[in-house]
């Protein structure tokens, strides 16, 4: 299984002066990741890549942190980027990995999975903090969300 996070709340795009890549979660966003940390680790998630903008990253942390790990981080998952790139990560990365993007990069990715013929068992939510748990097949396709 991988692990298809948007990241936790973080305010307002128009109300944070600085580089939006720098824009870090809200402290409901912070207690999104808190929680999400505990989901992660229970489901044996043991490896975490981001966007590297900030509010990607803390919402992985908690979870990483739990575990002693790193939260690394690939552009690919990063606000604008094409789900071409999110299609090649996720074909890279072991079961057990969480990945954290944008809510404009996730809804092209399910797109592209629900093109490719894969199988959803709820319908299509990518809200701030929600997570998308993707089946694979033995050659590493994913079949399930």
């Amino acid at each position: 299984m991988l692990y298809l996070v948007r990241h936790g709340k973080a305010g307002s795009r128009h109300d944070f002066s600085g580089n939006d890549r720098l824009r870090p979660l809200s402290s409901a966003g912070r207690r999104q990741a808190d929680s999400l940390a505990t989901r992660l680790v229970e489901a044996g998630v043991k490896h975490f890549v981001s966007s590297p903008y900030v509010r990607c990253v803390q919402t992985l942390r908690p979870a990483a942190k739990a575990l002693g790990a790193k939260v690394e981080t690939d552009e690919r998952l990063s606000e604008g980027h094409s789900f071409v790139g999110v299609m090649e990560l996720m074909a890279e990365l072991s079961d057990g990995t969480a990945l954290c993007s944008h809510g404009d990069v996730i809804p092209e990715t399910i797109g592209a999975l629900a093109h490719r013929g894969c199988e959803f068992l709820s319908e299509p939510d990518w809200r701030k903090g929600s997570v998308w748990v993707l089946g694979r097949d033995p050659n590493g396709e994913i079949i399930s969300a």
